[in-house]
Protein backbone atom coordinates (compact mmCIF):
# COMPACT_ATOMS: atom_id res chain seq x y z
CA UNK A 1 0.00 0.00 0.00
CA UNK A 2 1.40 2.96 -1.39
CA UNK A 3 1.80 6.10 0.99
CA UNK A 4 -0.38 8.98 0.34
CA UNK A 5 -1.89 12.10 1.89
CA UNK A 6 -5.56 12.53 2.26
CA UNK A 7 -7.16 15.37 1.48
CA UNK A 8 -10.88 15.31 3.20
CA UNK A 9 -13.37 18.18 3.00
CA UNK A 10 -15.69 18.89 5.07
CA UNK A 11 -13.50 17.46 7.96
CA UNK A 12 -15.61 19.10 10.92
CA UNK A 13 -18.60 17.13 9.60
CA UNK A 14 -20.95 14.77 11.24
CA UNK A 15 -19.76 12.02 8.50
CA UNK A 16 -16.15 12.70 9.39
CA UNK A 17 -16.55 12.69 12.69
CA UNK A 18 -19.06 9.20 13.33
CA UNK A 19 -17.35 7.37 9.74
CA UNK A 20 -14.26 8.48 8.56
CA UNK A 21 -12.10 9.39 11.66
CA UNK A 22 -13.20 6.20 13.21
CA UNK A 23 -12.29 4.45 10.07
CA UNK A 24 -8.84 5.47 9.83
CA UNK A 25 -7.95 5.02 13.08
CA UNK A 26 -9.00 0.95 12.68
CA UNK A 27 -7.43 0.65 9.79
CA UNK A 28 -4.13 2.24 11.53
CA UNK A 29 -4.33 -0.46 14.53
CA UNK A 30 -4.68 -2.92 12.46
CA UNK A 31 -1.30 -1.74 10.46
CA UNK A 32 -3.82 -1.38 7.15
CA UNK A 33 -2.50 1.98 6.40
CA UNK A 34 1.09 2.44 5.31
CA UNK A 35 3.93 4.13 6.96
CA UNK A 36 3.99 7.58 7.04
CA UNK A 37 1.15 8.93 5.86
CA UNK A 38 -0.78 12.33 5.82
CA UNK A 39 -4.33 13.54 6.74
CA UNK A 40 -5.08 17.26 5.89
CA UNK A 41 -8.45 18.12 7.26
CA UNK A 42 -10.34 21.11 5.60
CA UNK A 43 -13.33 23.33 7.07
CA UNK A 44 -14.19 26.98 7.53
CA UNK A 45 -13.97 27.35 10.79
CA UNK A 46 -10.51 28.59 12.25
CA UNK A 47 -9.43 25.46 14.01
CA UNK A 48 -5.53 25.00 14.60
CA UNK A 49 -3.82 22.03 14.31
CA UNK A 50 -4.25 21.09 17.74
CA UNK A 51 -7.90 21.51 17.92
CA UNK A 52 -8.20 19.36 14.99
CA UNK A 53 -6.32 16.65 16.85
CA UNK A 54 -8.41 17.10 19.55
CA UNK A 55 -11.48 16.49 17.87
CA UNK A 56 -10.38 13.18 16.12
CA UNK A 57 -9.09 11.88 19.49
CA UNK A 58 -12.80 12.82 20.71
CA UNK A 59 -14.35 11.04 18.00
CA UNK A 60 -12.86 8.25 18.21
CA UNK A 61 -13.94 8.20 21.55
CA UNK A 62 -16.96 7.97 21.14
CA UNK A 63 -17.96 6.21 17.77
CA UNK A 64 -15.13 3.76 17.26
CA UNK A 65 -16.17 0.13 17.10
CA UNK A 66 -12.86 -0.67 18.60
CA UNK A 67 -12.35 1.86 21.80
CA UNK A 68 -8.61 3.69 21.98
CA UNK A 69 -6.93 1.40 24.48
CA UNK A 70 -2.90 2.65 23.89
CA UNK A 71 -2.62 6.39 24.16
CA UNK A 72 0.61 5.87 22.60
CA UNK A 73 -1.17 4.60 19.52
CA UNK A 74 -3.86 6.73 19.73
CA UNK A 75 -1.03 10.11 19.77
CA UNK A 76 0.87 8.27 16.97
CA UNK A 77 -2.43 8.11 14.79
CA UNK A 78 -3.33 12.11 15.46
CA UNK A 79 0.05 13.24 14.53
CA UNK A 80 -0.43 12.61 11.39
CA UNK A 81 -3.25 15.12 10.99
CA UNK A 82 -2.98 18.98 10.10
CA UNK A 83 -5.61 21.22 9.63
CA UNK A 84 -6.42 24.10 6.85
CA UNK A 85 -9.01 26.53 6.78
CA UNK A 86 -10.54 26.60 3.64
CA UNK A 87 -13.80 28.51 1.93
CA UNK A 88 -15.02 26.51 -1.34
CA UNK A 89 -14.25 29.36 -3.12
CA UNK A 90 -11.55 31.10 -2.35
CA UNK A 91 -8.51 30.52 -4.54
CA UNK A 92 -6.13 31.89 -1.79
CA UNK A 93 -7.32 28.77 0.22
CA UNK A 94 -6.19 26.15 -2.11
CA UNK A 95 -3.09 27.98 -2.63
CA UNK A 96 -2.39 27.88 0.98
CA UNK A 97 -3.81 24.10 0.66
CA UNK A 98 -1.22 23.21 -2.08
CA UNK A 99 2.21 24.47 0.03
CA UNK A 100 0.63 22.52 2.64
CA UNK A 101 0.58 19.10 1.07
CA UNK A 102 3.67 19.91 -0.31
CA UNK A 103 5.30 20.75 3.02
CA UNK A 104 3.88 17.20 4.39
CA UNK A 105 5.42 15.65 1.43
CA UNK A 106 8.26 16.75 2.15
CA UNK A 107 8.56 16.32 5.78
CA UNK A 108 7.46 13.01 5.84
CA UNK A 109 9.42 11.96 2.58
CA UNK A 110 6.22 10.53 0.72
CA UNK A 111 5.35 10.28 -2.70
CA UNK A 112 2.88 13.43 -4.04
CA UNK A 113 -0.08 10.50 -3.81
CA UNK A 114 -3.15 12.13 -3.46
CA UNK A 115 -6.74 11.17 -1.99
CA UNK A 116 -9.08 14.24 -1.82
CA UNK A 117 -12.10 12.93 -0.04
CA UNK A 118 -15.04 15.03 -0.39
CA UNK A 119 -17.49 15.20 2.41
CA UNK A 120 -19.40 17.76 1.39
CA UNK A 121 -22.95 18.55 -0.24
CA UNK A 122 -23.06 17.57 -4.10
CA UNK A 123 -23.87 21.29 -4.38
CA UNK A 124 -20.15 21.81 -4.01
CA UNK A 125 -18.26 18.75 -5.84
CA UNK A 126 -17.93 20.33 -9.27
CA UNK A 127 -16.62 23.82 -7.08
CA UNK A 128 -13.79 21.73 -5.22
CA UNK A 129 -13.08 19.25 -8.97
CA UNK A 130 -12.32 22.41 -10.33
CA UNK A 131 -9.52 23.72 -8.02
CA UNK A 132 -8.42 21.25 -7.65
CA UNK A 133 -7.04 20.73 -11.53
CA UNK A 134 -6.88 24.69 -11.53
CA UNK A 135 -4.87 24.92 -8.28
CA UNK A 136 -2.55 22.08 -9.60
CA UNK A 137 -3.15 19.75 -6.41
CA UNK A 138 -3.16 16.91 -8.30
CA UNK A 139 0.70 16.14 -8.82
CA UNK A 140 1.66 14.62 -11.94
CA UNK A 141 4.64 12.46 -10.12
CA UNK A 142 2.10 10.49 -8.15
CA UNK A 143 -1.89 9.48 -8.64
CA UNK A 144 -4.68 11.48 -7.69
CA UNK A 145 -8.02 10.07 -6.52
CA UNK A 146 -11.54 11.85 -6.11
CA UNK A 147 -14.17 10.08 -3.41
CA UNK A 148 -17.44 11.42 -3.35
CA UNK A 149 -20.77 10.87 -1.22
CA UNK A 150 -24.12 10.27 -2.59
CA UNK A 151 -26.59 11.73 -3.74
CA UNK A 152 -24.65 11.88 -7.12
CA UNK A 153 -27.46 13.70 -8.88
CA UNK A 154 -31.47 14.31 -8.13
CA UNK A 155 -32.66 13.05 -11.78
CA UNK A 156 -31.23 11.46 -14.76
CA UNK A 157 -30.68 15.22 -16.23
CA UNK A 158 -29.06 16.37 -13.09
CA UNK A 159 -26.79 13.21 -12.98
CA UNK A 160 -25.13 13.45 -16.33
CA UNK A 161 -24.06 17.30 -15.73
CA UNK A 162 -22.85 16.75 -12.64
CA UNK A 163 -21.15 13.53 -14.65
CA UNK A 164 -19.91 15.83 -17.20
CA UNK A 165 -18.42 19.03 -14.98
CA UNK A 166 -16.46 16.40 -12.81
CA UNK A 167 -14.89 14.57 -15.57
CA UNK A 168 -13.45 18.04 -16.79
CA UNK A 169 -10.88 17.50 -14.12
CA UNK A 170 -11.16 13.68 -13.48
CA UNK A 171 -10.91 10.85 -15.65
CA UNK A 172 -13.46 8.30 -14.45
CA UNK A 173 -10.85 5.78 -13.11
CA UNK A 174 -10.06 8.17 -10.91
CA UNK A 175 -13.32 9.03 -9.26
CA UNK A 176 -14.71 6.89 -6.15
CA UNK A 177 -18.20 6.75 -5.75
CA UNK A 178 -19.31 5.23 -2.40
CA UNK A 179 -22.10 3.87 -1.74
CA UNK A 180 -21.73 2.54 1.74
CA UNK A 181 -23.96 -0.50 1.15
CA UNK A 182 -21.24 -2.04 -1.04
CA UNK A 183 -18.55 -1.63 1.87
CA UNK A 184 -20.93 -3.86 4.12
CA UNK A 185 -19.10 -7.26 4.76
CA UNK A 186 -21.96 -9.28 3.71
CA UNK A 187 -22.64 -7.57 0.60
CA UNK A 188 -18.68 -8.09 -0.51
CA UNK A 189 -19.14 -11.77 0.45
CA UNK A 190 -21.61 -12.18 -1.98
CA UNK A 191 -19.49 -12.07 -5.02
CA UNK A 192 -16.90 -14.75 -2.97
CA UNK A 193 -19.48 -16.88 -2.01
CA UNK A 194 -20.75 -17.24 -5.37
CA UNK A 195 -16.84 -17.93 -6.94
CA UNK A 196 -15.75 -20.82 -4.02
CA UNK A 197 -19.30 -22.83 -4.34
CA UNK A 198 -19.89 -24.11 -7.41
CA UNK A 199 -22.62 -25.75 -6.01
CA UNK A 200 -24.47 -22.56 -5.19
CA UNK A 201 -23.30 -20.83 -8.59
CA UNK A 202 -24.86 -23.44 -10.19
CA UNK A 203 -28.44 -22.94 -8.48
CA UNK A 204 -28.26 -18.83 -8.94
CA UNK A 205 -30.67 -18.77 -11.74
CA UNK A 206 -34.14 -19.14 -13.59
CA UNK A 207 -34.16 -22.43 -13.42
CA UNK A 208 -34.15 -23.16 -9.54
CA UNK A 209 -35.20 -19.88 -7.92
CA UNK A 210 -38.96 -18.53 -8.00
CA UNK A 211 -38.16 -15.28 -6.53
CA UNK A 212 -35.77 -12.80 -4.96
CA UNK A 213 -36.78 -10.30 -2.41
CA UNK A 214 -34.62 -7.32 -1.34
CA UNK A 215 -35.69 -5.31 1.77
CA UNK A 216 -33.93 -2.54 3.75
CA UNK A 217 -36.16 -1.77 6.20
CA UNK A 218 -35.92 1.28 9.20
CA UNK A 219 -37.33 1.39 12.46
CA UNK A 220 -36.45 5.43 13.03
CA UNK A 221 -38.39 8.27 11.03
CA UNK A 222 -36.50 11.12 9.68
CA UNK A 223 -35.09 12.64 12.79
CA UNK A 224 -32.50 15.38 12.14
CA UNK A 225 -32.98 14.78 8.22
CA UNK A 226 -35.67 16.31 7.64
CA UNK A 227 -34.73 19.32 5.29
CA UNK A 228 -32.84 16.72 3.17
CA UNK A 229 -35.35 13.83 3.29
CA UNK A 230 -38.31 15.97 1.99
CA UNK A 231 -37.12 16.89 -0.93
CA UNK A 232 -35.33 13.50 -1.70
CA UNK A 233 -37.69 10.56 -0.49
CA UNK A 234 -37.21 7.02 -0.09
CA UNK A 235 -37.11 6.58 -4.38
CA UNK A 236 -33.90 9.02 -3.86
CA UNK A 237 -32.78 8.11 -0.14
CA UNK A 238 -32.71 4.68 -0.92
CA UNK A 239 -34.10 3.12 -3.80
CA UNK A 240 -32.44 4.44 -6.53
CA UNK A 241 -28.78 3.80 -4.84
CA UNK A 242 -28.58 1.33 -2.35
CA UNK A 243 -31.67 -1.19 -3.30
CA UNK A 244 -30.29 -1.25 -7.08
CA UNK A 245 -26.78 -1.61 -5.81
CA UNK A 246 -27.82 -4.78 -3.91
CA UNK A 247 -30.08 -5.91 -6.89
CA UNK A 248 -27.20 -6.10 -9.46
CA UNK A 249 -24.83 -7.42 -6.81
CA UNK A 250 -27.50 -10.17 -6.44
CA UNK A 251 -27.84 -10.65 -9.86
CA UNK A 252 -24.56 -10.78 -11.10
CA UNK A 253 -23.37 -14.15 -12.12
CA UNK A 254 -19.00 -13.96 -11.54
CA UNK A 255 -16.49 -16.62 -12.46
CA UNK A 256 -13.85 -17.40 -10.68
CA UNK A 257 -11.21 -14.29 -9.38
CA UNK A 258 -13.08 -12.18 -11.38
CA UNK A 259 -11.40 -8.33 -11.88
CA UNK A 260 -12.68 -5.59 -11.21
CA UNK A 261 -13.99 -4.66 -14.48
CA UNK A 262 -15.38 -7.79 -14.98
CA UNK A 263 -17.42 -7.17 -12.20
CA UNK A 264 -18.79 -3.61 -12.85
CA UNK A 265 -19.38 -4.99 -16.88
CA UNK A 266 -21.07 -7.81 -15.24
CA UNK A 267 -23.78 -5.26 -13.46
CA UNK A 268 -24.50 -3.02 -15.99
CA UNK A 269 -25.54 -5.63 -18.07
CA UNK A 270 -27.73 -6.47 -15.04
CA UNK A 271 -28.77 -3.04 -15.08
CA UNK A 272 -29.33 -2.62 -19.03
CA UNK A 273 -31.54 -5.84 -19.14
CA UNK A 274 -34.07 -4.55 -16.52
CA UNK A 275 -37.85 -4.17 -18.26
CA UNK A 276 -38.17 -0.78 -18.66
CA UNK A 277 -41.02 1.49 -16.66
CA UNK A 278 -43.33 3.76 -18.84
CA UNK A 279 -44.66 6.91 -16.37
CA UNK A 280 -48.06 5.41 -17.62
CA UNK A 281 -47.63 2.37 -16.03
CA UNK A 282 -45.72 2.78 -12.82
CA UNK A 283 -48.33 2.12 -10.41
CA UNK A 284 -48.86 -1.51 -11.77
CA UNK A 285 -44.83 -2.05 -10.36
CA UNK A 286 -44.58 0.42 -7.88
CA UNK A 287 -46.13 0.77 -4.54
CA UNK A 288 -45.31 4.30 -2.59
CA UNK A 289 -46.53 5.40 1.06
CA UNK A 290 -45.94 7.48 4.00
CA UNK A 291 -45.85 6.62 7.37
CA UNK A 292 -48.57 7.90 9.71
CA UNK A 293 -47.81 11.58 11.03
CA UNK A 294 -44.86 12.24 8.62
CA UNK A 295 -46.37 15.76 7.84
CA UNK A 296 -46.47 16.77 11.42
CA UNK A 297 -42.75 16.23 11.82
CA UNK A 298 -40.29 19.03 12.63
CA UNK A 299 -38.86 20.61 9.33
CA UNK A 300 -41.52 18.66 7.01
CA UNK A 301 -43.70 20.66 4.98
CA UNK A 302 -47.24 20.70 5.32
CA UNK A 303 -49.23 18.35 3.26
CA UNK A 304 -45.76 17.26 2.10
CA UNK A 305 -46.57 13.95 -0.62
CA UNK A 306 -42.88 13.13 -0.16
CA UNK A 307 -42.42 8.95 -0.01
CA UNK A 308 -40.91 7.17 3.12
CA UNK A 309 -42.14 3.73 1.60
CA UNK A 310 -40.79 2.42 -1.86
CA UNK A 311 -41.78 -1.16 -2.77
CA UNK A 312 -41.50 -2.35 -5.90
CA UNK A 313 -41.29 -4.92 -9.05
CA UNK A 314 -38.77 -5.53 -10.97
CA UNK A 315 -37.76 -8.13 -13.96
CA UNK A 316 -34.54 -8.79 -15.65
CA UNK A 317 -35.08 -10.04 -19.40
CA UNK A 318 -31.81 -12.23 -19.57
CA UNK A 319 -31.18 -15.94 -20.12
CA UNK A 320 -30.21 -15.95 -16.28
CA UNK A 321 -33.17 -14.53 -14.59
CA UNK A 322 -35.93 -14.40 -16.81
CA UNK A 323 -39.53 -14.81 -15.29
CA UNK A 324 -37.82 -14.57 -12.34
CA UNK A 325 -39.38 -11.32 -10.13
CA UNK A 326 -37.10 -9.46 -7.95
CA UNK A 327 -39.27 -7.61 -5.46
CA UNK A 328 -37.33 -4.40 -3.75
CA UNK A 329 -38.55 -2.64 -0.24
CA UNK A 330 -37.35 0.47 1.68
CA UNK A 331 -39.57 2.49 4.12
CA UNK A 332 -39.20 4.56 7.41
CA UNK A 333 -40.78 3.58 10.66
CA UNK A 334 -40.95 0.01 9.63
CA UNK A 335 -41.44 -2.76 12.41
CA UNK A 336 -37.94 -3.51 12.75
CA UNK A 337 -34.72 -2.51 11.46
CA UNK A 338 -33.44 -4.66 8.99
CA UNK A 339 -31.51 -5.20 5.80
CA UNK A 340 -31.53 -8.38 3.66
CA UNK A 341 -31.34 -10.61 0.17
CA UNK A 342 -33.91 -13.55 0.07
CA UNK A 343 -33.65 -16.20 -2.68
CA UNK A 344 -36.12 -18.55 -2.75
CA UNK A 345 -35.49 -21.59 -4.60
CA UNK A 346 -38.36 -23.57 -6.42
CA UNK A 347 -40.20 -26.03 -5.68
CA UNK A 348 -40.20 -29.54 -7.43
CA UNK A 349 -42.80 -31.72 -7.64
CA UNK A 350 -44.33 -32.44 -4.37
CA UNK A 351 -44.01 -36.15 -3.08
CA UNK A 352 -47.17 -38.04 -3.47
CA UNK A 353 -48.19 -38.56 0.15
CA UNK A 354 -47.05 -35.14 1.61
CA UNK A 355 -50.60 -33.44 2.51
CA UNK A 356 -51.53 -29.87 2.21
CA UNK A 357 -50.58 -29.46 5.67
CA UNK A 358 -47.56 -30.83 5.44
CA UNK A 359 -46.00 -29.31 3.00
CA UNK A 360 -42.38 -28.23 4.21
CA UNK A 361 -41.37 -24.38 3.59
CA UNK A 362 -39.33 -23.04 0.63
CA UNK A 363 -35.56 -23.17 0.73
CA UNK A 364 -33.96 -20.26 1.04
CA UNK A 365 -30.85 -18.23 0.79
CA UNK A 366 -30.98 -15.63 3.26
CA UNK A 367 -28.16 -12.98 2.71
CA UNK A 368 -28.31 -10.59 6.67
CA UNK A 369 -26.99 -7.67 5.72
CA UNK A 370 -27.82 -5.58 8.50
CA UNK A 371 -27.56 -4.96 11.54
CA UNK A 372 -26.98 -8.73 12.45
CA UNK A 373 -24.83 -10.29 9.84
CA UNK A 374 -24.85 -13.85 8.31
CA UNK A 375 -25.92 -16.09 5.24
CA UNK A 376 -28.23 -18.85 6.25
CA UNK A 377 -29.84 -21.76 3.80
CA UNK A 378 -33.12 -22.60 4.94
CA UNK A 379 -33.81 -26.38 4.36
CA UNK A 380 -36.36 -28.89 5.65
CA UNK A 381 -35.87 -32.59 7.20
CA UNK A 382 -38.42 -35.08 7.82
CA UNK A 383 -39.81 -34.88 11.82
CA UNK A 384 -39.44 -38.99 12.49
CA UNK A 385 -39.75 -38.80 15.98
CA UNK A 386 -43.18 -36.63 15.65
CA UNK A 387 -46.10 -36.80 13.09
CA UNK A 388 -43.39 -37.36 10.44
CA UNK A 389 -43.95 -33.45 8.75
CA UNK A 390 -41.18 -31.22 7.90
CA UNK A 391 -39.84 -29.15 10.19
CA UNK A 392 -37.11 -26.26 9.26
CA UNK A 393 -33.75 -26.80 9.51
CA UNK A 394 -31.50 -23.72 9.01
CA UNK A 395 -27.60 -24.12 7.57
CA UNK A 396 -25.11 -21.19 8.20
CA UNK A 397 -22.91 -20.79 5.70
CA UNK A 398 -21.23 -17.39 7.30
CA UNK A 399 -21.89 -16.19 10.46
CA UNK A 400 -21.20 -12.48 11.14
CA UNK A 401 -18.46 -11.09 12.95
CA UNK A 402 -18.78 -9.41 16.13
CA UNK A 403 -15.63 -6.87 15.51
CA UNK A 404 -16.43 -7.10 11.64
CA UNK A 405 -14.96 -4.07 9.91
CA UNK A 406 -17.34 -1.44 9.02
CA UNK A 407 -18.53 -0.27 5.67
CA UNK A 408 -16.34 2.73 5.44
CA UNK A 409 -13.14 0.91 6.96
CA UNK A 410 -13.29 -1.25 3.80
CA UNK A 411 -13.99 1.19 1.37
CA UNK A 412 -11.41 3.81 1.97
CA UNK A 413 -8.86 0.77 2.09
CA UNK A 414 -10.23 0.01 -1.45
CA UNK A 415 -10.02 3.50 -2.40
CA UNK A 416 -6.40 4.03 -0.77
CA UNK A 417 -5.52 1.04 -2.78
CA UNK A 418 -7.06 1.87 -5.87
CA UNK A 419 -9.47 -1.29 -6.08
CA UNK A 420 -13.09 0.10 -7.57
CA UNK A 421 -14.87 -3.09 -7.41
CA UNK A 422 -17.30 -1.85 -4.67
CA UNK A 423 -17.32 1.87 -5.61
CA UNK A 424 -20.57 2.58 -8.24
CA UNK A 425 -19.12 3.38 -11.73
CA UNK A 426 -21.05 5.67 -13.82
CA UNK A 427 -22.11 3.55 -16.19
CA UNK A 428 -24.37 1.97 -13.36
CA UNK A 429 -25.38 5.48 -12.00
CA UNK A 430 -26.69 6.52 -15.63
CA UNK A 431 -28.60 3.61 -16.00
CA UNK A 432 -29.83 3.92 -12.64
CA UNK A 433 -31.06 6.98 -12.88
CA UNK A 434 -32.59 6.34 -16.28
CA UNK A 435 -34.88 3.34 -15.10
CA UNK A 436 -35.99 5.58 -12.09
CA UNK A 437 -36.91 8.25 -13.99
CA UNK A 438 -40.34 7.14 -15.16
CA UNK A 439 -40.90 6.59 -11.84
CA UNK A 440 -40.19 10.20 -10.39
CA UNK A 441 -42.03 12.09 -13.17
CA UNK A 442 -44.92 9.48 -12.78
CA UNK A 443 -44.91 10.72 -8.33
CA UNK A 444 -44.78 14.54 -9.72
CA UNK A 445 -47.89 13.83 -11.28
CA UNK A 446 -49.60 11.98 -8.85
CA UNK A 447 -49.72 9.17 -11.40
CA UNK A 448 -49.11 6.61 -8.38
CA UNK A 449 -51.58 6.67 -4.92
CA UNK A 450 -49.55 7.81 -2.01
CA UNK A 451 -50.70 5.09 0.75
CA UNK A 452 -50.54 5.78 4.32
CA UNK A 453 -49.14 3.24 6.92
CA UNK A 454 -49.26 2.62 10.52
CA UNK A 455 -45.55 3.49 12.04
CA UNK A 456 -44.23 0.00 13.36
CA UNK A 457 -45.58 -1.68 10.56
CA UNK A 458 -44.60 -3.26 7.83
CA UNK A 459 -45.92 -0.83 5.42
CA UNK A 460 -49.31 -0.17 3.78
CA UNK A 461 -51.30 -3.37 2.20
CA UNK A 462 -50.73 -2.39 -1.37
CA UNK A 463 -46.89 -3.40 -1.03
CA UNK A 464 -47.64 -6.36 -0.05
CA UNK A 465 -50.22 -7.02 -2.76
CA UNK A 466 -46.84 -7.09 -5.13
CA UNK A 467 -45.66 -10.15 -4.62
CA UNK A 468 -49.17 -11.58 -3.69
CA UNK A 469 -50.09 -11.21 -7.32
CA UNK A 470 -47.33 -13.66 -8.45
CA UNK A 471 -48.65 -16.08 -5.94
CA UNK A 472 -45.47 -15.17 -3.74
CA UNK A 473 -45.53 -12.78 0.14
CA UNK A 474 -43.00 -11.10 1.99
CA UNK A 475 -41.21 -13.05 3.73
CA UNK A 476 -39.77 -12.84 7.69
CA UNK A 477 -43.23 -10.05 8.11
CA UNK A 478 -44.03 -12.18 11.28
CA UNK A 479 -46.31 -14.69 9.04
CA UNK A 480 -45.98 -18.28 9.09
CA UNK A 481 -43.52 -19.73 6.99
CA UNK A 482 -45.01 -22.59 5.51
CA UNK A 483 -47.62 -22.06 2.38
CA UNK A 484 -51.27 -23.40 2.41
CA UNK A 485 -51.95 -23.38 -0.59
CA UNK A 486 -50.01 -24.20 -4.18
CA UNK A 487 -47.78 -21.40 -5.53
CA UNK A 488 -46.90 -20.60 -9.13
CA UNK A 489 -44.02 -21.72 -9.81
CA UNK A 490 -44.49 -24.64 -7.00
CA UNK A 491 -44.94 -27.03 -10.15
CA UNK A 492 -42.17 -27.20 -12.35
CA UNK A 493 -40.19 -29.91 -14.38
CA UNK A 494 -36.52 -30.09 -15.33
CA UNK A 495 -35.38 -29.50 -18.80
CA UNK A 496 -32.05 -29.58 -20.29
CA UNK A 497 -33.34 -26.68 -22.75
CA UNK A 498 -35.05 -24.55 -20.02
Amino acid sequence: MESATIVLFGATGDLAKRKIYPALYNLFIEGKLPSPFSIIGLGRREWSHDTFQSNVRQSLDRFSRRKPADPEAVQKFAAAFRYSVLDIDRQEDYRKLRELIESREAELGVAPNRLFYLSVGPEYFTTIANHIQEGGLGSEEGWKRLVIEKPFGRDLQSARELNRELSRSFAEEEIYRIDHYLGKPMVQKLESLQQANPAIHALWNRQHISNVQITANESVGVEERAGYYDRAGAVRDMFQNHLLQLLMMAAIQLPHASSPDKVRFKKKLVLEALEPLSKENVAADVVRGQYEGYAAEPGIAPGSMTDTLIAARLRIDNSVWRGVPFYLRTGKKMKDKSTRIVFEFKEPLKTPWAKDAERAAPNLLVVEIGPKEGITLHLNEKDSEGDGTFKPLQVTLQAGQEDAPEAYENLIYDAWNGDPTFFAHWDEIELSWKWVQPILDAFEENLVPLHPYAAGSYGPQESDALPEQDGFRWLFDDKPEIPTEIRKGDLYAYHAND
